[in-house]
C-alpha cells in the first residue's frame, strides 16, 4: 500500500488560494474556528484535505443561519 504525502500550504499560500488575509488566518488559529493545521517546528501548514473540508462546513443556505449552533 502506497501512502501519499499530504499536500501542504503555508498561510501565505492559504490566504491567496482562498481570497482570505493572512492575518485573518492567523486570528482563526488562535481563536478557534479555523481550518485544521500543522504546526512542524515553527512552520504552521496546512493539509489541502483539511482546508476542502473546512470550506465544505462554511456552506449556509441563509445569512440568518447561526454557525456556532452547528
Amino acid at each position: 500500500m502506497t501512502v501519499s504525502p499530504p499536500i501542504l500550504l503555508n498561510t501565505a499560500q492559504v490566504a491567496e488560494r482562498f481570497n482570505l488575509s493572512a492575518s485573518y488566518l492567523n486570528k482563526l488559529r488562535l481563536t478557534g474556528g479555523g481550518p485544521r493545521f500543522v504546526k512542524i517546528g515553527r512552520r504552521v501548514a496546512y493539509d489541502i484535505v483539511d482546508l476542502l473540508e473546512w470550506v465544505e462546513a462554511q456552506k449556509r443556505v441563509s445569512t440568518s443561519e447561526c454557525p456556532f449552533l452547528d
